[in-house]
């Protein structure tokens, strides 16, 4: 990669394992990503988990796979 604007962790291991995300971080770290330790530990919820001074902003953003499960199901029984 040339350069990013962000780096977004999402779904099980994304949202629920800040190892998982702190390993990422530490490989890009030569495109100025820096994971602020603190934020990090949070799980389930919306996030900026990059410091302040962060190149790329990191973000934790939770999904609900099995509702999109549900609701594409659903369009597909109602054509």
């Amino acid at each position: 990669m040339n350069g990013v604007d962000a780096i977004i962790f999402t779904a099980g291991i994304g949202e629920n394992s800040p190892s998982t995300r702190g390993d990422i971080c530490e490989y890009f770290e030569y495109l100025g990503a820096k994971l602020d330790p603190t934020a990090n530990d949070e799980r389930g919820e919306d996030a900026i988990v990059s410091t302040l001074d962060s190149k790329v902003k990191l973000l934790v953003i939770p999904t609900d796979e099995e509702l999109v499960i549900a609701r594409d199901t659903k369009a597909l029984i109602e054509k």
